[in-house]
């Protein structure tokens, strides 16, 4: 491990005798880089799963947070595409040339595949002698859905981007068990016989741990479509949630803040946001079985993922790695309220499923999502959805594991930390160079900065707020002040210290400081090609 950068982030310099020793020996104890493993999951609120407040079965996730640190107060970039590229490149989505998603827009910053002006952290890791691996959905480059094999823009794709393998999609939502362009490294496949694809990454994930040189490092990204629609779940992972959910939306979203409470993820001054105005009350709402299989099928998602994380680290623990690598647990935006019929001709043509109460999701002819009331309680305790700003659309679970630095176990972090942050993190820890060049072009200087230092809870060094856009919806924080419009609407200032439901909004009480921040915003805005 390149040890000065690490140590001086974690304020190991001259002070170092200020931590504690065994602080001091962990940190110091690695004579390798260590192994980096980023697992994200598509579509999934931030109450979700078990460690932060769920009623869903997550046991490996929740050894993985048990054993290492939870972050209170991590962001993503709203959407799948901007989030990905955000992750990947360490710049804020439009600078990646994402700004929102893989249509091919005329602006620099929407042109919807990762450009010529950014590196990715397969990139930069492989500069340093890693081996770069990625099993999942990629999504940051453009595919033609009339066109099944794309020849436009190769050079963006996962081998070309910086990873030695490559098993997954190019393309984002699709079929679980017959999902559109599958690949393995550049070559398209055809999923074969009892095929689902949650199962296929961990698997591929497994076995390229399994399989990595014990002589180098790798960096392992994992990426899942689990739980994004179609509701695609296997018999044996629904069985398990059949009754879970017959309390309703309602009731599930106050045992969710309750637990949150105890745990100390959210604060007890803060109401849980009112239902969603679209949302009958559980007791109105019609077709009630339908409704509880829907989110049964939706849990049973995040269950095979989380079985699937088990895989993973028992590949790690088989191979004798789990000590010295780093995994980060991240979602790519909050719960999602689309609603997706059967006919989703985009995706591939379903007869059955949507907004059809008489059919029953989960089979392959089924395409649904789980709909406004199961969505509005995915992001308890906060407000909107995915696409928005708000703190439902963007507020990400983030869990740190590694043994071999992280000795806090089952502490939280509060430090304010958003998806730009990975990228400068992976580059600290294991002592690679983020470049000012490369390939012949120009680099642009990454934005976020490490979260190394919340491992041994110091302060991050951030020089400026945190910014977002996506399709109009916009925002900025700034320490304890959140900015925040929908598209076309009106400012809207909080405190988040005081209120981070966003329910309080203090935009005409503090009118010098809202004139600040929309000012800052409007400098980033036109800094980074929104």
């Amino acid at each position: 491990m390149n040890r000065r950068t690490f140590l001086r982030q974690v304020g190991m310099g001259a002070g170092a005798m200020a931590l504690p020793a065994f602080l001091r020996t962990a940190a110091a104890a690695g004579t390798t880089p260590p192994n980096i493993i980023i697992i994200m999951a598509d579509d999934m609120g931030y109450s979700d799963i078990g460690c932060y407040g769920g009623e869903v079965q997550t046991p490996n996730l929740d050894r993985l947070a048990a054993g290492g640190v939870r972050f209170t107060q991590f962001y993503n970039a709203a959407r799948c595409c901007p989030t990905r590229a955000a992750l990947l490149t360490g710049l804020y989505p439009h600078q990646a040339g994402v700004g929102s998603m893989v249509g091919t827009g005329k602006e620099p910053g929407y042109r919807g595949r990762l450009n010529e002006s950014c590196v990715t952290i397969a990139e930069v890791l492989k500069g340093a002698g890693y081996t770069t691996l990625m099993s999942g959905k990629y999504h940051v480059t453009h595919y033609n859905y009339s066109n099944p094999e794309p020849t436009l823009h190769r050079e963006s794709w996962p081998r070309q981007r910086g990873f030695d393998q490559f098993f997954g999609t190019l393309a984002g939502g699709g079929s679980f068990y017959d999902p559109v362009s599958l690949m393995e490294d550049n070559e398209f496949i055809e999923p074969g016989e009892d095929f689902y694809y949650t199962d296929a990454i961990s698997d591929h994930a497994a076995r390229f741990i399994t399989k990595a040189s014990a002589e180098k490092p790798f960096f392992l990204y994992t990426a899942y479509t689990a739980p994004h629609w179609p509701l695609h779940a296997l018999s044996e992972d629904i069985e398990k949630y059949k009754t879970v959910y017959r309390a309703g939306w309602d009731n599930i979203r106050e045992q969710r803040r309750e637990r949150m409470i105890e745990m100390g993820l959210i604060n007890a001054d803060w109401p849980l946001t009112e239902r969603d105005d679209r949302i009958k009350s559980w007791e109105e709402t019609e077709h009630k079985e339908w409704e509880i299989h829907r989110m049964a099928v939706y849990a049973a998602q995040i269950d095979r993922m989380d079985q699937g994380v088990g895989r993973i680290i028992k590949a790690l623990e088989d191979t004798n790695r789990l000590d010295n690598t780093l995994i980060l647990f991240l979602a790519d935006n909050g719960g999602c309220d689309e609603i997706i019929n059967g006919t989703n001709t985009r995706h591939g043509d379903f007869a059955r499923g949507g907004t059809t109460p008489e059919v029953f999701p989960g089979e392959p002819d089924t395409y649904a999502s789980y709909g406004y009331g199961w969505a509005n309680a995915s992001n308890t305790p906060f407000r909107k959805y995915k696409k928005w700003i708000h703190e439902g659309g963007v507020a990400s679970p983030l869990i740190a594991h590694w043994p071999a630095v992280i000795k806090d176990q089952g502490a939280l972090r509060h430090q304010v930390s958003h998806v730009i942050d990975l990228m400068a993190t992976c580059a600290d820890i294991s002592g690679a160079d983020y470049p000012e060049t490369f390939n012949d072009h120009a680099i642009l200087p990454k934005e976020g900065v490490s979260i190394a230092p919340a491992f041994v809870d110091k302060p991050l060094n951030r020089p400026a707020p945190l910014f977002w856009e996506h399709i109009g919806n916009r925002g900025m924080r700034d320490g304890r002040w959140k900015l925040v419009a929908g598209k076309n609407g009106a400012w809207e200032l909080y405190d988040l210290e005081k209120d981070r439901t966003e329910l309080n909004n203090l935009a005409a009480e503090h009118p010098d400081r809202c004139r600040q921040m929309i000012a800052d915003y409007e400098t980033w805005a036109i800094r980074v090609g929104v």
